[in-house]
């Protein structure tokens, strides 16, 4: 086995999860078999207790892991499922340590820090690389594995000396380090300023770790003459300095590691010289190209209650965005605060209010994303009531689909109280309810998590079809609420339908109005599954029936899991070629990059 460490220094936030997700895709294309591990240096057990606010979305794998984000960039990028202990943290480690010290494991010794933490976090990592996540037999080639935080964290201190022994212990030519730095530019000085890459690798260094490939994030290209110090002052061969400067979207990180011959840096550094081949990145150039080259908009309104932090939903955007470069169109989304759109915004700040309302009135679409607690919930509900009145594409996800049941039953079965007991526990009509089997006592991982099956009861409805007319799908959840069963019927005679279910036909999974162009809702979080070639199916639906391409999609071609593209080896713009043979030649793109990152100077990696 053989392992890529990426660890990063200066400043947090620099893009090492997308940094590690790259690395891997290009060594993928190289012919090798890819796994990937991230450590977490936070003493939770897992992400699942922790506000979106706090470390972005809580990313849900099959095996019912919450865990960071990071993972869903791995899974997105390298397309493979990963498990739980992909995940390593504080308190997975010290946990299992502790475990193991009451048991009497350690025969009487003083449990420390070093060895017994230290030799856990090793035994974890190797026990964990072995493990396919590619749907193939047998271990992967490479590991590559993600230090989160930044180097001098006094919380990753145990990590950085375990990953320090573990380089010794596999020895050289089976590890590589690759350490993302920043190489800011001063406006006063207006030149690229080397030293806090310099101070971060010395720190490096000194605790016991030496970079072989520096990966410096910069605003623009760095000057040669800025390389030849860096090699200089960090010990690092130019020809092992990559930069990874802004580009307009984060598919070309993997391209940008290519041209600069990265994956030879990393081959020679793993001794896999005659078994890797140069790497085929044509899928990879041709759906960058594609999303540089799109103009016409589809708007879709994103109405939530994080919408002050677009990590919150970071799977939600990744998923339109697969979904929207599927259909040949620039994704626009309007951030909606839900709370902006109740009738106490309109006493307390009316402009506030009216702008939101603006917003929301203006998309082509409407997404009402999953969440917990009660802030925004109202306005949640006046959105998809106006969606649904107005025929406006409609997709409710986990919350989402909860929050159309009780529009329905407010609006459609004039219950006025009807609400969800998350909301309201003493609501005479609960509509959404408590599911039997979770804990009243206990946050953490007490939910119904991971892949569950979801089977349609009519396969005459919008999401069967968009699911390829399949039987079942599985799909990931994450929930303690559920639609009250009780009431189903009355729903159901009042016109709303409940197309899928689970195995036992008793907990609603999916729900449609047959009489709107778009309204869905699901219990699940399709985002969780969706992939760049390979976009969720009710993401493409929703996307589709913004764009007045649903019955299209539904009745001619159904959905299409990957896009086909072909580039012409002479530059000319990458073609769609649809199934029937017709081609549609891509259109000129504007990159939006404020919609999806921390600001509109370009995509940062």
């Amino acid at each position: 086995m053989k392992y890529v460490l990426v660890t990063g220094g200066v400043v947090s936030g620099l893009g090492k999860g997308v940094t590690a997700s790259s690395i891997g895709v290009v060594l993928k294309a190289c012919g090798l078999r890819i796994t990937s591990i991230k450590i977490d240096p936070y003493l939770n057990t897992d992400a699942g207790t922790m506000s979106p606010f706090e470390h972005g979305e809580v990313f849900v794998l099959d095996d019912g892991g919450e865990v960071d984000l990071d993972l869903g960039n791995y899974e997105r990028f390298l397309d493979i499922r990963l498990k739980r202990d992909n995940n390593i943290t504080t308190g997975k480690i010290y946990q299992h340590v502790i475990n193991k010290e009451r048991k009497g494991d350690y025969l009487g010794k003083t449990v420390q820090v070093v060895p017994h933490i230290t030799d856990a976090i090793q035994e974890w990592i190797e026990r964990v690389a072995i493990i396919p996540v590619d749907g193939k037999e047998g271990p992967a080639d490479v590991c590559v594995i993600e230090l989160g935080g930044t180097i001098g964290d006094i919380e990753s201190m145990p990590f950085i000396e375990a990953l320090s022994q573990f380089s010794c212990r596999v020895g050289p030519g089976n590890f590589c380090l690759v350490h993302v730095s920043l190489v800011p530019v001063l406006n006063v000085v207006g030149e690229q300023k080397t030293k806090p890459t310099q101070h971060s690798v010395r720190g490096l260094r000194g605790l016991g770790l030496t970079p072989d490939i520096l990966a410096c994030r910069s605003t623009t290209a760095l000057d040669e003459n800025v390389k030849e110090k860096l090699s200089q002052f960090c010990h690092v061969p130019v020809s092992n300095i990559v930069n990874l400067y802004d580009v307009s979207n984060i598919w070309h990180i993997p391209l940008l590691l290519k041209e600069q011959k990265a994956h030879e840096a990393l081959i020679k550094a793993l001794n896999l010289q005659g078994v890797a081949r140069e790497p085929m990145l044509l899928e990879w150039m041709e759906r960058a190209k594609i999303c540089d080259t799109l103009h016409e908009t589809v708007t879709i309104a994103m109405v939530g209650k994080y919408t002050g932090l677009s990590d919150s939903y970071l799977s939600v955007l990744k998923a339109l965005l697969h979904a929207s470069v599927a259909h040949r169109r620039k994704l626009v989304v309007e951030w909606v605060p839900a709370s902006d759109l109740e009738e106490t915004t309109l006493k307390e700040a009316p402009e506030v209010h009216k702008a939101a309302w603006k917003l929301l009135k203006s998309a082509d679409g409407v997404l009402v994303p999953g969440g917990f607690g009660d802030r925004g919930v109202e306005g949640k509900i006046l959105a998809a009531k106006y969606a649904r009145e107005n025929k406006i594409p409609f997709l409710g996800i986990c919350l989402g689909m909860q929050i159309a049941v009780i529009e329905y039953c407010r609006s459609i079965l004039k219950l006025w109280d009807a609400n969800s007991t998350e909301f309201n526990p003493n609501t005479t009509n609960p509509c959404v309810i408590f599911m039997p089997e979770g804990s009243k006592t206990h946050m953490g991982a007490t939910m119904r998590l991971g892949s569950r099956r979801t089977y349609f009861e009519v396969m005459d409805c919008k999401s069967a079809k968009l699911y390829g007319n399949a039987a079942y799908v599985d799909e990931r959840h994450r929930h303690r609420y559920e639609v009250n069963p009780e009431m189903v019927m009355e729903l159901e005679k009042a016109g709303l339908a409940f197309v899928g279910k689970d195995d036992t036909g008793k907990r609603m999974e999916i729900i449609e109005l047959p009489s709107h162009p778009y309204f869905v809702g699901v219990q699940f979080h399709p985002e969780f599954k969706s992939r760049p070639g390979k976009p969720s199916a009710l993401f493409s639906g929703l996307i589709a029936a913004s764009c007045g391409q649903l019955e299209t999609l539904v009745h001619g071609q159904g959905h299409v899991n990957r896009v086909q593209t072909k580039v012409v080896a002479n530059g000319v713009l990458p073609q769609k070629v649809y199934p029937n043979g017709n081609a549609n030649k891509s259109r000129k793109l504007m990159v939006n990059g404020a919609t999806f990152y921390a600001n509109g100077n370009g995509v940062h990696v």
